[in-house]
């Protein structure tokens, strides 16, 4: 059951492939303030894919790594979220969560409820609500994020950076989309305009 593979889906800044390589091998990422430890099994993913997800993501509280707001997923907003599927066993999408988390490596955390009935809460803190948004190849997608909505916090300029560039490198982009994208996400909106993030894009 370990190895059972699962597809991982990122879409905050783990939507960048060095970034997300840190929650897998151990490392803090360019521009980051916190060092991952990495999971047990510290292989790259199995396969990884771009993809939209029904709803958004949203920019809030204030992130230990970036500073400002973090991105969330929520599934009753508007649209469609961009997003990229990490194909991990199980063990580690379950060390990727306990560091989301910010918990030690090394739990198997039961899953069964989220890939059963779509969400599954694991305890009450800011990533400990794990949701299943679909299946490719016959495994289960799944993603977490918040309990509930938060009041929105604008995000910081190297936490957009990284978001940006992941958007580029996972969906093939363009600095302009990926930034009218991330401006127009609440707690972005009003506080960074397309041309703000673009040029942080270079």
């Amino acid at each position: 059951m370990d190895d059972e593979p699962l597809w991982y889906v990122a879409y905050g800044s783990n939507l960048h492939r060095e970034r997300f390589r840190c929650y897998l091998s151990g490392g803090r990422p360019r521009g980051g303030a916190r060092h991952y430890t990495g999971c047990r099994d510290s292989r790259p993913a199995g396969a990884e894919h771009p993809i939209t997800m029904p709803g958004g993501i949203y920019f809030a509280l204030t992130s230990l790594t970036w500073g400002g707001g973090m991105a969330f997923y929520d599934p009753a907003l508007p649209g469609r979220a961009a997003a990229r599927a990490y194909l991990l066993t199980r063990r580690q999408f379950c060390d990727v969560l306990s560091q989301e988390m910010r918990r030690d490596i090394g739990a198997d955390h039961d899953l069964s409820e989220a890939v059963a009935r779509g969400r599954q809460r694991l305890g009450p803190g800011r990533y400990e609500t794990v949701l299943k948004v679909g299946e490719r190849a016959g495994h289960p997608m799944l993603t977490f994020t918040a309990p509930a909505a938060h009041p929105p916090n604008a995000p910081t300029a190297p936490y957009l950076t990284m978001l940006g560039h992941g958007l580029r490198e996972a969906h093939g982009w363009s600095a302009e989309r990926a930034a009218s994208y991330l401006a127009g996400r609440p707690g972005a909106r009003g506080h960074w305009t397309p041309r703000d993030i673009c040029d942080l894009l270079g």
